[in-house]
């Protein structure tokens, strides 16, 4: 952070600049004030060089996109975009959020330890996980767009420019792009795709842990074939965490683990959960602290001062300045060097035969030497020859020039989130057309750990010093796109170290110019256009991300954990607990009574106009305005006959009848010896029932006994399906006595109930499914139930299969859910899809992007039959139910206080109206869904 400039500019749109913060390759970023609300903001302008390049606006405004589409959680919300359409204008604006550089925490503190590791590794692997559940890749992770924030880590770039370690703008409107990291795959000649993301963050996790990168031994110029062929040195790295590190370093990026399967394996419960309580060392917690202290003690530079600047510069007093300005040169540069320098000329990459040295030694050459994370930025990249136009493709976020499009390839699992922008600083030689960022070490002594050296690719002699090459280039790393080397042609003398140079020039430099942009969806395909992209326009609902919640409601901390949750008409969401229940206008998400009475009640029944809720000793009807008790109805007093009945969970309802299993305890006396042998004892005897009761009558509508169930022997029953003659009825499989599953070798039993008498009308099994596979039916009497991987559909009466559905090898289905004429699946895999009920054919199927952990996701549709909701322990996922389209993912990452308990509870969802209330534990929103 340091004071302005001369030619800096003093607003913003709205914000008034108060200082500069960073920079990097393609932008500086400044410290603001809001003018109208006071609060702070973190302004990332673009170099007005790089702005008039439209190849670069395209692009910026693509990335400002992204940003906005991951917004949410740990990727800071944009507040506000600079004007589109100004040839030097180009900026957004986000919140400020104290936090520090991975590479300058490294340089405070040293390395970091486990937890602190587990938590920005999950953290961004989370982030990495949203964007590849859209096919998209990256591209942005490098030691300075990673921060350290209070309560967790946070990613500032969204795509190569953010991260680019060199941007520079080339005559015919193209741009040169690169960044610092090389992957094994890029090394090869191959495209880069999700897996490249986790490889540079396998090498940003074993940089955290060590203060070093696990390819720096060994000379500079065979750091390519390191990457390519070494094993990484990850000794240093905790015993814990090295495995799970290696396997993102693994060079097949087939073996690589997804980046949801690092987020779960990292930290179960979410960076978020994890980071509960603090997460950051005494002494980065301490610089953190004193960053913010700082700015917020800054003050606007006085008005005078700001016109006088205007005046000068002979520019309005909002404008950014055209030029670069002459004191953003490297801190080690002499002070006579020229502020500019002759581009790199793209034909002296395309090297020839001749020209190429052996390259057997040093395999993948492409970009500049290795160097620290805050060395000297690189220079001008080199390109590939402008005749071939094959420049390679960014295959999720953007494609470049004349390339096709590709199918893009998706992550199969995913997560959460990030904040203001910020590079490392890094000093020495740098492009000079975009000036590399000085250095600004703010926190006392020096850095005891200096930067890691971070290992980059090595261009060919003839590359480095062609016409006009600038040979110098170290610089901090993260994955390029890079197309395949060309084969040669049938009985072509050309050699493998000039296809090796060809892909090397490739990787030296990622040219932008003329072609097309694609923004990341949430689900979407990205199709490419060679018109301009226009401004971005404020919405409420960005695919990807979740709309803006119409309210939230936390259930107090003061009070016992929710229960059971249940909508009464569409009006009131009523929430029991160990202590009470209470009620939410379902309108509004704020409390309006709550009642001690229904302490430990089950979920709440429409009863006529009022509001039924069992609780373990008592019916009680509640008044819905107040919660006050109108009717209660104690166990002992209602069925009479039946002392010391123990209620078990309601089984189903339906209009005004519910159904539910009790069970009670009683001495069978023993009978009487025969003469001249002992009294037997007396027994304890489980009695149990399956019951019917009116709710509005208040009274039973019917009882019949069954068989108890597991000590303490109340059976659990599940209504999955009501004909009109009668009910097929599921028991849990945790309240079967070992004796039943034996009786039923293994296999699950569904049992009919007449409707108007309660009489056991049969039980049967189906298939293959088990005591615990999932199970529903629908009106027609057809079940559909898991039966190993598969789903098939029965008819209930006779047994006999009807059709049958492949899942996923080594899953299982979960409760499918009926909706109209098809049936929507889930998986613990996290597929969900949709079949035809009559035949069975698949209509479509879909991932949620989450780590395969747990039961299968939980289905809810909205009132509308439009949109499918996935709960599961991870997130919340929406499809269209007509195609399955992914809409949006929701996760819960809350505003934990240092000391708050960790969430592990599952995602619940309730379909109201045009809402859907999502439930975390004690957080619940209110989203609108079609």
């Amino acid at each position: 952070m340091e004071a302005l400039r001369r030619e800096d500019p003093r607003r913003f749109g709205r914000f008034t600049v108060l200082a500069r913060f960073q920079e990097a390759a393609s932008a500086v970023q400044y410290l603001a004030r809001d003018t109208g609300t006071g609060e702070l903001a973190v302004i990332t302008a673009a170099r007005p060089a790089l702005a008039a390049v439209p190849a670069f606006r395209r692009r910026f405004q693509a990335e400002a996109r992204t940003a906005e589409r991951l917004a949410g959680g740990w990727v800071t919300p944009s507040l506000e975009t600079g004007e589109a359409d100004a040839p030097d204008l180009l900026w957004t604006a986000t919140a400020y959020v104290p936090a520090l550089p991975l590479a300058e925490a490294v340089g405070v503190a040293g390395p970091l330890p486990e937890r602190a590791l587990r938590i920005l590794g999950a953290g961004i692997a989370e982030i990495l996980s949203r964007v590849h559940a859209g096919g998209s890749v990256l591209q942005g992770l490098a030691p300075g767009t990673v921060l350290l924030a209070e309560d967790g880590p946070r990613l500032t770039a969204f795509g190569p420019l953010g991260a680019a370690a060199a941007a520079e703008a080339r005559p015919g409107g193209q741009l040169s792009v690169r960044l610092g990291y090389l992957t094994p795959e890029q090394v090869a000649g191959k495209e880069v795709g999700a897996p490249s993301d986790l490889f540079v963050l396998g090498l940003l996790l074993a940089y955290a842990a060590t203060g070093t990168t696990p390819f720096t031994e060994g000379p500079p110029e065979e750091a390519a074939r390191r990457i390519a062929e070494a094993d990484p040195e990850l000794e240093a790295v905790p015993e814990e965490l090295r495995e799970l590190i290696a396997g993102c370093l693994a060079k097949d990026p087939a073996e690589r683990p997804t980046a949801g399967t690092v987020a779960a394996e990292l930290a179960l419960e979410g960076a978020a959960g994890l980071a509960r309580g603090g997460w950051l060392p005494e002494r980065l917690a301490a610089a953190v602290a004193d960053q913010e202290a700082r700015v917020r003690a800054l003050e606007a530079p006085e008005e005078a001062e700001a016109a006088d600047t205007a005046d000068s510069a002979g520019e309005p007093e909002d404008a950014v300045p055209t030029g670069e300005p002459a004191d953003a040169r490297p801190a080690d540069a002499p002070a006579e060097a020229p502020a500019t320098q002759t581009p790199t000329d793209p034909r002296a990459t395309a090297a020839t035969p001749s020209e190429t040295h052996d390259t057997s030694n040093d395999v993948g050459t492409g970009t500049t030497n290795a160097a620290p994370a805050t060395a000297p930025a690189p220079g001008p990249g080199t390109a590939p020859d402008p005749a071939t136009g094959d420049i390679g493709e960014d295959r999720g976020t953007t494609r470049f020039l004349n390339t096709g499009p590709k199918p893009p390839r998706s992550d199969r699992a995913t997560t959460h989130l990030a904040l203001p922008q910020g590079l490392p600083p890094a000093p020495g030689n740098a492009p000079a057309a975009v000036p590399a960022p000085v250095p600004h070490h703010t926190y006392g002594s020096p850095a005891p750990y200096p930067a890691a050296a971070l290992p980059a690719s090595t261009t060919t002699a003839q590359a480095n010093t062609g016409a006009g090459g600038n040979g110098n280039g170290n610089g901090p790393m993260v994955a390029l796109p890079l197309p395949p080397a060309p084969a040669p042609p049938e009985g072509s003398a050309t050699s493998r170290r000039t296809l090796i140079a060809i892909a090397a020039a490739a990787v030296g430099g990622l040219v932008v110019g003329g072609g097309a942009v694609a923004a990341i969806g949430g689900g979407e395909t990205a199709a490419a256009t060679d018109a301009k992209p226009p401004a971005p326009k404020p919405r409420r609902t960005l695919p990807g991300r979740p709309p803006e919640p119409r309210w939230s409601y936390a259930h107090p901390a003061s009070e016992s954990a929710p229960l059971t949750t249940a909508l009464w008409r569409d009006r009131l969401l009523v929430v029991t607990s160990e202590s009470q229940a209470s009620a939410v206008d379902v309108s509004t998400g704020k409390r309006v009574w709550q009642r001690a009475d229904a302490a430990k009640g089950q979920a709440a029944v429409v009863a006529g106009d009022l509001c039924f809720v069992a609780s373990p000793t008592e019916f009680l009807w509640l008044a819905p305005k107040d919660g006050t008790v109108v009717h209660r109805v104690r166990y002992a007093d209602g069925f009479t006959d039946l002392p010391d009945l123990q209620m078990g969970r309601l089984a189903g309802h339906s209009g005004t009848v519910i159904w539910f299993t009790g069970s009670r305890t009683v001495t069978v006396k023993a009978p009487k010896p025969k003469k001249g042998k002992k009294k037997a004892a007396d027994k304890r005897v489980v009695q149990a029932y399956f019951f019917a009761y009116d709710i509005v009558r208040r009274t039973e509508v019917w009882r019949t006994p069954v068989p108890a169930g597991r000590a303490p022997g109340t059976p659990l029953y599940r209504v999955v399906a009501e004909r009109s003659a009668d009910l097929l009825v599921r028991q849990d499989a945790v309240t079967l006595t070992a004796a039943q599953v034996k009786a039923a070798k293994g296999k699950g039993s569904i049992r009919s109930f007449d409707q108007q008498t309660g009489k056991l009308r049969w039980t049967k099994q189906y298939g293959t499914a088990g005591p615990e596979a999932a199970v529903t039916g629908d009106e027609d009497g057809i079940l559909y139930a898991g039966t190993g991987v598969h789903l098939q559909s029965f008819e209930a009466d006779t047994g006999k299969p009807l059709w049958r559905v492949d899942g996923t090898e080594g899953s299982a289905f979960g409760t499918p859910l009926v909706a109209g004429p098809v049936l929507h699946t889930t998986e613990r895999s996290r597929q969900v899809g949709a079949v035809e009920r009559e035949s069975g054919r698949l209509v479509w199927r879909r991932s949620t992007e989450v780590p395969g952990i747990g039961s299968a996701p939980a289905l809810t549709l909205s009132s509308s039959g439009k949109t499918l909701l996935a709960s599961d322990a991870t997130q919340v996922t929406a499809f269209s139910a007509a195609d399955g389209e992914r809409l949006w993912k929701f996760q819960d990452i809350g505003a934990a206080e240092p000391k708050g308990a960790t969430v592990s509870a599952p995602y619940r969802t309730l379909a109201v109206g045009a809402h859907i209330i999502v439930q975390r534990d004690r957080a619940f929103y209110a989203f609108p869904v079609a």
